[in-house]
């Protein structure tokens, strides 16, 4: 089966480009031959790099969803810090009230020890001065 090649004005089929009576391609296929490869070879080149802009953007978007879920991370650890900022200022308080309270007592208790001293000592029999 042979194709046949592009038609001449007066209907008269001419030659293909590509073929020699012998068979062996001539140097007008060669020409076109090499332009189509440089055309599929561009095609292809454009074609990777929409790939790779797709995985890109997959990466990109991997990311988006890494900071987002580090951010939210993030907030948590704020909130849990001022929790326990605040649970930490009451029991200082608490402690301080405590320490303040046992001082009171200690001074309370020794004031008494002091009393109970005197009155002792004030109804210690005591001899008395002969005038």
């Amino acid at each position: 089966m042979s194709v046949p090649g592009p038609s001449s004005p007066d209907g008269a089929l001419t030659r293909p480009p590509y073929c020699l009576e012998a068979g062996e391609p001539t140097p007008a296929f060669f020409k076109i031959f090499r332009q189509n490869q440089v055309v599929l070879l561009d095609t292809l080149e454009q074609e990777i790099s929409k790939f790779k802009e797709c995985h890109s953007m997959l990466d990109i978007n991997a990311l988006f969803a890494e900071a987002k879920h580090y951010h939210a991370k993030l907030v948590n650890i704020r909130k849990e810090m001022l929790m326990l900022h605040e649970k930490t200022s009451k029991l200082k308080k608490r402690a301080l009230k405590l320490q303040q309270k046992r001082q009171k007592e200690e001074l309370e208790r020794e004031q008494q020890r002091e009393k109970e001293f005197e009155r002792e000592k004030q109804l210690t029999a005591r001899p008395a001065k002969r005038t």
